[in-house]
């Protein structure tokens, strides 16, 4: 039999627990030392978007907008995030006024633009570039003085878009003309006579590496990675890795190249001549910083047609 004094604690301890409100595990986030560590997509969403007093930290919005297509679409967590606004601060009342919204026309408008420009590529998708129409034509509505700022963020995003279009028709171009240059003999010329200086070579080897490393997006890799894993049916129609692609293509080149020009002497002066100039644009390359092309010249010289020629690598 419980005692009176028992009967009374648990009395109180079920008025205590009523008083507690209940907490949702969807709404929560895991903090450790003042620092985000986990939480459900719907919390980190929430997370993600303003208010009339609150900006999510900037490395915040890189990591989740990167990390978070590979468990939801681009195109579906832009329009959550405005379903989630206009619910928020009541876009779609009667008598709304910019006077009520204060901070927060301002805020989700640098948050579209830094969207924008982390990951333009997301805005190649057709239904995106309609949640962000929506959106900004919404908070124009309230906002007039904001139609600048939101017209800079269309100018700035389809510049980046045509100029993404245009390296990729570029690229095109160049693949064709390799592929028929396979096909037909094209006389080989010795680059030590095209380029005497090493340097020179390690420079324009750099400008050529900058211009395709540019046109990456950070989100290719998070897809080129997410190709093993059984999530590749959740978002296969935005995987668009033919940028990282292409630069791995111009890696192996860069390699069959560097071991083409050595093997193409038939005398072996010539060939250790080829070898110890490559050496320096090598060393070029690491004082510039240039690792992907070292590693390429690397790599080249250690292709099988060059290691085996054991009598000209020793000399």
């Amino acid at each position: 039999m419980s005692t009176l004094c028992h009967m009374f604690a648990v009395s109180h301890q079920n008025e205590v627990n009523q008083n507690i409100p209940q907490i949702d595990e969807k709404d929560t986030l895991i903090y450790q030392d003042g620092k985000l560590l986990a939480g459900s997509l719907e919390a980190l969403i929430q997370h993600l978007v303003p208010t009339t007093d609150y900006y999510p930290d900037r490395t915040y919005i890189f990591a989740f907008l990167l990390s978070s297509r590979l468990y939801i679409r681009p195109h579906s967590l832009l329009n959550q995030v405005c379903q989630t606004c206009t619910k928020q601060q009541g876009l779609n009342r009667d008598g709304m006024t910019r006077e009520r919204l204060a901070q927060f026309g301002p805020n989700i408008i640098q948050l579209l633009s830094e969207w924008t420009e982390m990951f333009p590529y997301d805005f190649r998708d057709e239904r995106m570039m309609r949640h962000l129409k929506e959106i900004t034509q919404k908070i124009v509505g309230f906002y007039p003085a904001l139609n600048k700022d939101a017209g800079i963020i269309n100018a700035n995003l389809i510049s980046r878009l045509s100029a993404l279009q245009k390296y990729e028709e570029i690229l095109s171009r160049v693949n064709n003309e390799i592929m028929q240059r396979s096909v037909n003999i094209v006389p080989l010329t010795d680059i030590t006579e095209v380029c005497p200086s090493p340097l020179i070579l390690a420079q324009q080897l750099t400008h050529v590496e900058l211009e395709r490393l540019s046109q990456i997006g950070p989100e290719e890799f998070v897809q080129a990675f997410a190709k093993e894993t059984d999530l590749e049916t959740t978002y296969k129609d935005v995987k668009r890795t033919s940028n990282l692609e292409a630069y791995v293509q111009w890696f192996n080149r860069l390699s069959y190249w560097v071991a083409t020009e050595i093997c193409m002497h038939l005398k072996k002066k010539q060939r250790i001549k080829s070898i110890e100039y490559f050496i320096d644009v090598a060393k070029e390359c690491c004082n510039i910083g240039n690792f992907n092309s070292l590693m390429a010249i690397i790599a080249g010289m250690n292709i099988s047609s060059v290691a085996r020629l054991k009598k000209t690598v020793s000399t």
